[in-house]
């Protein structure tokens, strides 16, 4: 399976509550911690990454207003 990555969080919190929100809406998610903060109690920056053929709904779950209005225009 081709994962895709949507969106990176600069903690992996704000990565699971996006999780969360896909989750909800039946889209396989998962977290991929970032960079060796995360091993040094620095925080934990995180990827989110969906299944391929899920990433334009994801991305429309994930975006803001705006930006969805911006696609459609």
């Amino acid at each position: 399976m081709l994962w895709m990555t949507v969106k990176t969080a600069s903690f992996r919190w704000e990565a699971e509550l996006m999780q969360q929100v896909l989750i909800a809406h039946e889209i396989s998610a998962r977290i991929i911690d970032l960079g060796v903060e995360s091993y040094m109690g620095q925080g934990s920056p995180a990827a989110l990454q969906v299944p391929a053929e899920d990433e334009q709904a994801a991305l429309l779950l994930l975006s803001t207003v705006d930006e969805v209005s911006e696609a459609f225009e």
